[in-house]
């Protein structure tokens, strides 16, 4: 039986063409969904995507309407027990980003084969109930993420970490932890490489203690108070030479406990050491010095090794006969220098942490960090704007501590309420190495020299600007505004730029102070051809011009500049754009829309240039999503 009709043979004659032509469009339409520039999605992505519509509708409706409030399951045997754990974690994350992950979809998704659980997203979520489920359903997690679920009890979080003995990494952030949580995780996770909780108000200090001996990277800002002052310090102090495997760490007292190790002022910590019952720090110092030589000593034994050396050898009467076969003018030299090659050194050498990321900072005490911990790649500093006792303004410090990482560091953040200026410097001591840069609450000028600190970080994937606009307007544009921009650095492996400066409320719009900054944005967007993610808000500055101008650029260049049509374009491959309370109007936003064919979203929320009706009539006529209040 045909599953279409006509009435007459010219009606099906018109018919199956104009079938076949819906069919074909509907096929179009679905193949433009695409994840990167015009291919079409996955098979994988497509059947999540088709699961994630028909959970709500069909497998959550059941289990809600028969059995969520009415029984309670060790295990339900569905369909998703038959899907590997990548697909379980990959469905989980869509229906949080979608926002349609609810408390019976979560029983369906905890499946015994599930490794990594983030509940970050929804942490209404976290209850008790919910919690003797993931105990009793996943028992064989590696990572589980229950930050900021804060109504959890911590007799029922130290059961549940009680029943997943093998989880490496637990995040537990701004959550009702104490001492009784700490002890669960240092007795039954011996498997834990990563631990934060930071903003865990009720964990004091001194309840860390029972960490130390492992080989994790801890995460503690902003936790409780200690009993007393000095606790924060001795405590970090402790946790420093117990984990010998500790690369990433924040703490309150970081700092000053590195000063007090590299000054070995241990005796300040006794009475905490005595009251807490933990070994004194010199004790500690001693026996995590001694571990240190013996490694160097197993290191250069295995190097000594590798070019045919032994241990046994030296001093021996074999060593003689060699030397004497070599010849009087050099047996006793090479010897020696053998000696030297092998043998561990003196006891003097300094202690050395193993820390590579490092949170929570100040300018003052770097260079002791810098002695101890050589190999960081990763600093975030907050500092008061300032003059220490000996007249040396923050940017000098910050350039003087930072000339131990010159050439290695990676990452920088700076919380710095001062001008721009003041941290040149230091970028320039550590700039040539870093792949990500965040400057937050620095104030800016018509002279700010944000083209230095482009020129100091060629190598940049991320910079992030959040500043206070200039308070004195620019009248007119500088007249180097109007020079050529070839000349300008560039940064040609920038992944994403935000440059975000604060703002009055009450003001409709942005004062329009800075009018050399355009001359910066386009340098950073036409010199950026990666760029991925762009967000520019309340910019004090006209910022479509900018943009029909770098558009406008890339299209002359395509066509004169580049026969191949292979050069990438300014803003060709951006997904993500933010232009909050700026000037760019609808008609831009459509040239970016046609210039990427990877943009998703576009916020330009505020945006006084733009109506209600060309915002909807954009949102009609195109698939990016785009925001506008």
């Amino acid at each position: 039986m045909p599953l279409f009709r006509a009435s007459g043979k010219y009606s099906r004659a018109k018919a199956q063409p104009e079938r076949k032509g819906r069919r074909n469009k509907k096929w179009m339409w679905n193949c433009k969904k695409t994840d990167v520039d015009g291919c079409v999605l996955s098979l994988r992505r497509l059947c999540l995507l088709s699961l994630a519509d028909n959970m709500k509708n069909v497998w959550v409706k059941d289990y809600a309407d028969n059995y969520l409030d009415h029984y309670s399951f060790r295990h339900i045997m569905g369909p998703f027990n038959l899907l590997p754990s990548e697909l379980v974690e990959d469905l989980m994350s869509l229906l949080c980003t979608r926002k349609q992950l609810s408390r019976a979809a979560l029983h369906l998704l905890l499946v015994p084969q599930l490794r990594n659980l983030s509940l970050q997203k929804c942490p209404g979520l976290v209850t008790s109930a919910l919690c003797s489920h993931i105990a009793a359903r996943c028992q064989g997690l590696w990572s589980l993420d229950l930050s900021g679920a804060q109504q959890l009890p911590s007799k029922v979080l130290s059961e549940t970490l009680h029943c997943i003995p093998n989880v490496r990494s637990l995040s537990l952030a701004g959550m009702p932890c104490d001492r009784y949580v700490i002890r669960t995780i240092a007795h039954r996770c011996r498997l834990l490489r990563h631990l934060d909780v930071s903003c865990c108000h009720f964990l004091s200090p001194a309840a860390l203690l029972p960490l130390g001996g492992g080989a994790f990277s801890l995460l503690a800002l902003d936790i409780g108070f200690g009993e007393q002052e000095g606790d924060p310090v001795a405590a970090a102090a402790y946790l420093l030479l117990s984990l010998p495997c500790l690369e990433r760490v924040a703490m309150e007292g970081l700092l000053q406990a590195c000063c007090l190790i590299h000054h070995r002022e241990f005796s300040q910590t006794n009475e905490f050491a005595d009251r807490e019952g933990v070994p004194r720090l010199e004790d500690m110092w001693r026996v995590r010095k001694q571990r240190q030589g013996l490694d160097s000593c197993r290191q250069k034994s295995e190097a000594a090794a590798e070019e045919g050396l032994s241990w046994e050898g030296y001093g021996s009467e074999n060593e003689e006969d060699t030397s004497r076969d070599e010849g009087p003018s050099c047996s006793q030299n090479q010897a020696e220098e053998r000696r030297r090659r092998v043998l561990p050194q003196s006891g003097d050498e300094c202690l050395i942490l193993r820390l590579k990321e490092v949170k929570g900072l100040t300018f003052d005490s770097l260079y002791s960090l810098g002695k101890l911990c050589p190999d960081i790649y990763s600093i975030s500093i907050k500092a008061d704007h300032h003059e220490d006792t000996r007249g040396r303004c923050q940017g000098s410090l910050l350039a003087a501590g930072l000339q131990t990482w010159s050439g290695r560091l990676r990452s920088l953040s700076v919380q710095f309420p001062g001008p721009v200026v003041g941290l040149l410097s230091g970028l320039q001591v550590a700039g040539s190495s870093l792949v990500s840069l965040t400057l937050e609450g620095v104030k800016t000028s018509s002279h700010t020299p944000l083209l230095k600190v482009i020129e100091a970080c060629p190598k940049l994937r991320n910079l992030f600007i959040f500043a206070e606009p200039p308070t004195t307007p620019q009248e007119e544009e500088d007249e180097e505004d109007q020079q050529d921009h070839r000349d300008l650095p560039r940064l040609p492996n920038l992944c994403s730029l935000t440059l975000k400066f604060s703002y009055d409320h009450i003001q409709t719009k942005p004062v329009m102070s800075w009018m050399s900054l355009k001359r910066v944005l386009k340098c950073l967007l036409t010199g950026s051809p990666l760029l991925e993610k762009l967000s520019l808000v309340s910019l004090p500055c006209p910022l479509n011009c900018i943009l029909e101008d770098v558009l406008r650029a890339g299209n002359l260049d395509c066509l004169f500049g580049d026969s191949t049509g292979l050069a990438p374009m300014p803003l060709g491959q951006v997904e993500h754009v933010d232009l909050l309370r700026t000037d760019v109007q609808m008609v831009t936003v459509k040239s970016i829309m046609r210039q990427s064919k990877r943009l998703k979203f576009v916020n330009v929320s505020h945006c006084w240039q733009i109506s209600q009706f060309e915002w909807l009539d954009c949102v009609l006529s195109s698939k990016v999503q785009v925001i506008w209040v």
